[in-house]
């Protein structure tokens, strides 16, 4: 079975970019972490889908609302490039 709490420097290798990048990400929000005394701990659930995190409630839920914004939007487009 595969770790549930993951250290920057495992997240780094399983998204294929460094550290520091994971780091910076942290800090942007664009990863979501706890800080643990000096170091940071990310939940494997909290990585992206296609790198291994779960698809959790909350992830299908912004997934389903952008496809219905998608389709309100661009649905007649969709229709169109279907038929091709």
């Amino acid at each position: 079975m595969a770790k549930k709490e993951l250290s920057t420097t495992e997240v780094a290798k399983i998204l294929g970019i460094t550290r520091q990048a994971v780091l910076k990400r942290i800090k942007e929000g664009n990863i979501k972490a706890e800080k643990v005394g000096k170091k940071y701990v990310i939940e494997r659930a909290d990585l992206p889908i296609e790198s291994g995190g779960e698809l959790t409630d909350e992830k299908k839920a912004i997934i389903e609302a952008a496809v219905k914004k998608t389709v309100q939007e661009y649905g007649e487009t969709l229709r169109l490039l279907g038929r091709e």
